[in-house]
């Protein structure tokens, strides 16, 4: 990892990476209580990390990137979505948005603010989608 992303990284954390990453969590664990939504949970983990720190890292559609269809990238996908956007993306996407505006503020911290927007956008639809690491 190269240290502007490491210094970037532990920026982003204490400026707000650490809440909208408990958010992520949280979101998780609510998706956990029943059974249906243990794959909604899974995915919440994998984007809190990412939440917790973005940059180097990109969300990519996991049928652009192995080539297949699963069940996350098809019709059950849409649909998931779909359920997913009216129980928890649209909160998660407007927490995202708020701390946008807020990093908008200063020039610094416009970088921030652009990352807080990808994973609003990644809060609308994250059935589907994995986090890869982004090459240096």
């Amino acid at each position: 990892m190269s240290l502007l992303r490491l210094l970037f990284n532990i920026a982003w954390f204490v400026l707000g990476g650490f809440v909208m990453g408990l958010a992520w969590w949280l979101a998780g664990l609510l998706c956990f209580i029943s059974i249906i939504g243990i794959p909604f949970g899974r995915a919440c983990f994998v984007i809190g990390e990412m939440a917790f720190w973005p940059f180097g890292q990109e969300s990519v559609n996991r049928k652009h990137l192995t080539g297949n269809e699963d069940l996350g990238t098809g019709s059950l996908g849409l649909i998931g979505n779909v359920i997913w956007f009216l129980f928890f993306g649209i909160w998660l996407a407007i927490g995202h948005l708020a701390h946008a505006l807020a990093c908008f503020v200063t020039i610094i911290g416009i970088p921030f603010a652009i990352q807080h927007i990808k994973l609003a956008l990644l809060s609308l639809t994250p059935i589907g989608q994995t986090v890869v690491t982004k090459p240096v």
